[in-house]
C-alpha cells in the first residue's frame, strides 16, 4: 500500500513541481526581451546623459605613416570642446590640443609651437593621425556611438538572445549596413560595426571592462578599426569622472610661443 501511494504520489508531485518552476523563469525571459525602439532610445539616452567627461589613461594610435603609444589625459564638455593631453615617459609634455566644431589650437611643447585655425576632418587627422570627424571624436573618446539617427527607425534585423541584443540597419543609399550588438545584461554597447553592400568590415569598434556612473555604461577600452584606411585607435583608461564640473577649457602657453595659423 505504501509503495503504491508513492508512485502515484511522486509523479503528480514532480509534475507540480515542475510547472511551478518552469512557468515563472519563462516570463522572466520574455519579460527580458526589450523592444528595439525601447532599447535603442535607452542606449541613445545613456549617451547623452554623459554632459562632461574626463579620463586618464594610455592611447595607442597605429596606421600606414603613424605608429605610437603615449599616456594622455581627455577632458570632453559635450557638444562642442574636448581638450587631449599627451604626455611622454616621466609625465614629461609633449602636446596638448583644443578642439571644438569651430576651432583648433595644438601645442607642440618640445618645439613651442602653437598651431591655430579652423577645425576640419583635415586638420583633425593631421592632430590624431587617424580619420575621425568631430563628432567620432567625441564619441570615440567617451566610448559611445550616436544613434540619433536610429531613434525613428526600426532595424533591419532585430536578434533578442539571452545575453545579447543584436540590431542590424541598412543605411540610406543601401550600400552600407550598421550593426549593434547590446550586453542583455547591463544594456551597453559591446560592438559596432560599419559594413558595405558585400559585407566587408569598413569600421569595427568594442567596448569592453564596462563599469556603471549613475547606471551609466561606459567603458574602460574602446577599439577602433578603420579596415580599408588600416588606422586603429585603442584607448585604455585608468580614471573615469562622468559629469563632474569641469572649467573653461584653456592652454597654458609661454610668452616665446611661436603662432602658426593654419
Amino acid at each position: 500500500m505504501k509503495q503504491t501511494l508513492i508512485r502515484i504520489v511522486l509523479p503528480v508531485f514532480t509534475l507540480i513541481m515542475f510547472q511551478y518552476c518552469a512557468a515563472p523563469v519563462a516570463k522572466t525571459n520574455e519579460e527580458r526581451i526589450i523592444p528595439a525602439d525601447r532599447l535603442i532610445k535607452k542606449i541613445e539616452g545613456n549617451r547623452r546623459k554623459i554632459k562632461t567627461f574626463r579620463g586618464t589613461g594610455v592611447i595607442n594610435v597605429e596606421s600606414s605613416n603613424f605608429s605610437g603609444t603615449a599616456n594622455f589625459e581627455v577632458l570632453l564638455k559635450k557638444p562642442d570642446s574636448i581638450k587631449v593631453s599627451i604626455y611622454g615617459p616621466f609625465g614629461i609634455d609633449l602636446a596638448h590640443s583644443i578642439v571644438t566644431k569651430n576651432d583648433f589650437k595644438f601645442y607642440d611643447v618640445m618645439k613651442n609651437r602653437l598651431y591655430q585655425g579652423r577645425s576640419s576632418d583635415n586638420i583633425l587627422r593631421e592632430i590624431f593621425k587617424v580619420d575621425l570627424s568631430f563628432d567620432d571624436l567625441i564619441d570615440a573618446f567617451s566610448g559611445s556611438v550616436n544613434l540619433t539617427d536610429k531613434l525613428l527607425r526600426e532595424p533591419d534585423e532585430y536578434q533578442a538572445g539571452a545575453s545579447l541584443y543584436k540590431l542590424s540597419y541598412n543605411e540610406p543609399g543601401g550600400n552600407n549596413k550598421s550593426v549593434f550588438n547590446v550586453n542583455a545584461e547591463n544594456l551597453a554597447l559591446e560592438s559596432f560595426e560599419k559594413l558595405d553592400s558585400d559585407n566587408r568590415i569598413i569600421l569595427e569598434s568594442t567596448y569592453k571592462d564596462v563599469k556603471l556612473f549613475d547606471d551609466v555604461p561606459v567603458p574602460y577600452k574602446t577599439d577602433v578599426k578603420y579596415t580599408r584606411l588600416n588606422q586603429r585607435l585603442s584607448l585604455e583608461y585608468r580614471n573615469i569622472e562622468i559629469n563632474k564640473d569641469i572649467n573653461k577649457l584653456t592652454l597654458r602657453l609661454p610668452n616665446d610661443v611661436n603662432v602658426i595659423s593654419w
